[in-house]
């Protein structure tokens, strides 16, 4: 198994690793703005920080273009951006974030789970900056075009990736559905040139993996939580049973999160009628997300989380612990219990802002805090062996005891 600090970088960068696109943290939802009229006691005070704002960044502008050596090649949009950028960043909230119009753009690619592209998992190796194929999705255009796990690019059609950032790269993977893009690869010991040629369409990420394993135990991997991830969920569910099932383990390490209304939707399957999770805004109003009918999951069932299972993960197995459906197996969560949501700014931006702070069905913050395991075990690597995994072998003992 990965280096589990690997394994997270994976996860938090999976939108621009395996989707091509920007992750999202959990508990987004879009909206657009409504211009809202300031307090009458506010409004005088706002006014005057207006004009010292637009008054020091008119000096600011004006040394620019009489000091600044460069000053010919300046991107007028790039330096509103950054204001803009900079005002939110401000606040000193890492998931409240500004995003202009690319980047938006990849946000909103990445809540879906769907992407025009060729459907393979790339990694960069942070020290060497050589680019891997990690994974190839079954029936994808990366597939179809021969492209292999273990190959080493070098080359997106014309481009030369070295020393090219892995972000980059992917958006020259990506591009409209239909178009063609050619993938020079090094392959096997003799690192043998091959050029994989892809045809790009329309690309379901594949966020959940499953097997049998040994004693009849079903095991579903979710790498994050996006709009495509309850209808491969649900189908997991089901095609395990079907082999037979008589436990599960559910495994939540290294996920960053995603979309809270997937979340919920995938827990209304294993959970009893009730509340899934509650959210507290500023002005105190509260929101309770609810299963409105009976699923509680009547198999031995135990969730596997690591230090790096956050946001989404964490409602998730928050939910399952105060039920009692299921044991929470691993190291204590990361501890990101609150919402954000994404504000359409109508020109093709949007901003991400921190809006609550959600609660588990026993009401428990997890803010900062994490969810502590009911069954503790710390991963240990096995350099002979890195198809071990000591913290799955100890949630498959969990589900089997008799």
């Amino acid at each position: 198994m990965e280096d589990q600090n690997k394994s997270f970088i994976k996860g938090a960068l999976s939108g621009a690793l395996i989707m091509l696109s920007v992750v999202l943290v959990g508990g987004c939802a879009w909206k657009a703005v409504e211009k809202k009229l300031l307090p009458k006691n506010s409004a005088a005070v706002q006014a005057e920080s207006d004009d010292k704002t637009e008054e020091k960044l008119k000096m600011i502008g004006e040394l620019i273009d009489e000091q600044y050596l460069y000053s010919d090649e300046i991107d007028e949009k790039a330096l509103q951006d950054g204001i803009y950028s900079g005002y939110v960043s401000g606040l000193g909230d890492p998931y409240t974030v500004y995003y202009d119009e690319e980047q938006t753009n990849e946000l909103l690619e990445s809540t879906t789970g769907e992407y025009s592209g060729v459907g393979a998992l790339l990694s960069q190796d942070l020290t060497t900056g050589l680019v891997t194929i990690s994974g190839v999705y079954k029936d994808s255009p990366a597939e179809e075009s021969g492209l292999m796990e273990g190959d080493i690019l070098y080359q997106v059609d014309d481009h030369d990736i070295s020393g090219e950032d892995l972000t980059e790269v992917v958006s020259w993977i990506k591009g409209e559905e239909g178009t063609d893009v050619v993938l020079h690869v090094y392959r096997g010991e003799k690192r043998e040139a091959v050029a994989c040629k892809a045809t790009r369409r329309k690309i379901e990420a594949q966020t959940v993996e499953y097997s049998m394993k040994p004693g009849n135990t079903g095991y579903i991997r979710i790498t994050e939580f996006d709009s495509v991830t309850y209808d491969q969920f649900k189908n997991a569910l089901a095609d395990l049973e079907n082999q037979g099932m008589e436990s599960l383990v559910i495994d939540l390490r290294g996920n960053p999160g995603g979309n809270l209304d997937t979340t919920v939707d995938m827990l209304k399957l294993i959970l009893p009628k009730g509340t899934i999770v509650s959210t507290k805004d500023k002005y105190g109003e509260e929101i309770e997300y609810t299963n409105e009918e009976d699923h509680e999951f009547q198999k031995p069932l135990a969730v596997l989380v690591n230090q790096y299972s956050a946001s989404a993960s964490e409602i998730f197995s928050g939910a399952v612990q105060d039920y009692g459906v299921g044991k929470i197996v691993g190291m204590t969560t990361y501890g990101k219990g609150i919402v954000q949501q994404i504000f359409d700014l109508q020109d093709g931006t949007c901003v991400k802002i921190t809006i609550s702070e959600y609660f588990t069905p026993n009401g428990r913050s997890i803010h900062k805090k994490g969810i502590t395991p009911d069954v503790e075990v710390e991963y240990q690597a096995d350099p002979e062996n890195k198809e071990a995994d000591n913290q799955l072998d100890k949630a498959l003992e969990v589900v089997q005891q008799k």
